[in-house]
């Protein structure tokens, strides 16, 4: 922990995550959406984008609005009126976003999720190719849990949680949770006057998960407790987060300009991390590739499928395979980014010729440098 804020500016982040609660987009009394401070969010997205920093948006508020639309109370609201209210209140968010943004000419995309769609790898890159083209695109995705369709989701998830995946996933550099709360303190601040403000956490200890309260709001699902669990999940994968106070107007750029804030620090080797969970997962598939591919992936190149001579296994995109080199020892293991079937179509062919044989495609390595670890030299050096 430190005594010192962090110097955040609008320039601070390359790409940036922004978590938005049901109790910041929807008036707590009426029910109504808060469009005056949606306005101004989306003013201050305006003016950071056109600094060339992308943007995404984890929000909740569909089943609060959807709730109100309906005429449903929150005190007692069913599973099944939940999952409708989400429905309908998906519809009026997603509107609400596109037209504040598209005031300034932002396009936003909504993409609706659950929180285990980043623990299953083809759903993982799926959803992550899509972010990422709506990023080079220049869009902003809305990401919404999708809580018409879940079920333990809806009683148990959270959107803290939630965006720390989505930040990871899409390798964000910053995560901000806006909150109620103008950041982590040593007590319940409502509760106990002496509370102290930390306005940095270089590491999360036991100390530090033993200082986060509950929800404050029956708008919110989540507290303290989910925020610190998010950054635990940000950090250790290269992620700076932020929680700060949301609810008054121009709220990003009251934080840029000096607000009171949180901020967690990010591990320095977040690659690590990474590459022990691909190192992790049980290989579906084995490929022998020749010489030359051993010496590119020995250089830190991708593994293309003109070096491969053999296929074994049924894997799918997204699965672990085991990399063997002509002496049958295991050279590498990484994320096919084809699956078995495709790859036999395309062992030893160049890259301008995959096109030709399996229509467009995303990206012509069979193994990209990203998701893929040397067996062996890369562990010794991530245990030094």
């Amino acid at each position: 922990m430190s005594s010192q804020f962090s110097p955040l500016s609008a320039n601070s982040f390359k790409r940036l995550t922004i978590k938005i609660g049901s109790a910041l987009l929807v008036d707590g009394e009426t029910g109504q959406l808060r469009k005056p401070w949606l306005e101004s969010l989306a003013a201050d997205i305006a003016e950071i984008k056109a600094r060339g920093v992308e943007i995404l948006i984890v929000s909740s508020g569909a089943i609060s609005l959807g709730r109100r639309i309906l005429g449903l109370t929150a005190e007692s609201l069913t599973l099944d009126q939940s999952q409708a209210a989400a429905s309908v209140g998906q519809i009026a968010l997603s509107q609400a976003y596109r037209d504040a943004l598209g005031a300034h000419n932002v396009v936003t995309g909504q993409i609706l999720v659950t929180p285990n769609i980043t623990e299953q790898r083809r759903h993982f890159l799926n959803a992550r190719t899509t972010i990422n083209t709506l990023l080079e695109m220049g869009a902003v995705p809305i990401i919404n849990e999708n809580d018409s369709v879940a079920t333990s989701e809806i009683r148990y998830g959270d959107n803290d949680r939630l965006s720390a995946r989505v930040a990871t996933m899409i390798e964000a550099d910053g995560l901000i949770l806006f909150s109620d709360i103008d950041g982590l303190y040593t007590a319940p601040p409502h509760l106990d006057p002496n509370a102290q403000h930390l306005p940095i956490i270089d590491r999360i200890t036991s100390q530090i998960e033993a200082m986060a309260g509950g929800a404050a709001s029956h708008l919110s699902r989540g507290g303290m407790v989910t925020k610190v669990e998010a950054a635990k999940m940000a950090v250790n994968a290269g992620t700076a987060m932020v929680i700060c106070k949301g609810h008054e107007l121009h709220p990003l750029k009251a934080l840029f300009e000096g607000g009171k804030h949180s901020y967690f620090v990010p591990s320095n080797t977040p690659r690590a991390a990474r590459k022990n969970w691909i190192m992790a997962s049980i290989p579906t598939g084995r490929v022998i590739i020749d010489d030359g591919a051993l010496r590119a992936l020995n250089s830190g190149r991708s593994l293309l499928p003109i070096g491969v001579t053999k296929i074994e296994g049924q894997f799918q995109r997204g699965d672990a395979v085991a990399i063997f080199d002509q002496s049958n020892g295991e050279a590498a293991r990484g994320l096919a980014s084809f699956d078995a079937s495709e790859a036999q179509r395309i062992i030893g062919k160049r890259s301008q010729d995959i096109v030709e044989i399996l229509g467009p495609v995303s990206r012509t390595e069979l193994v990209h440098r990203d998701n893929l670890v040397l067996t062996g030299v890369e562990l010794e050096g991530q245990a030094q």
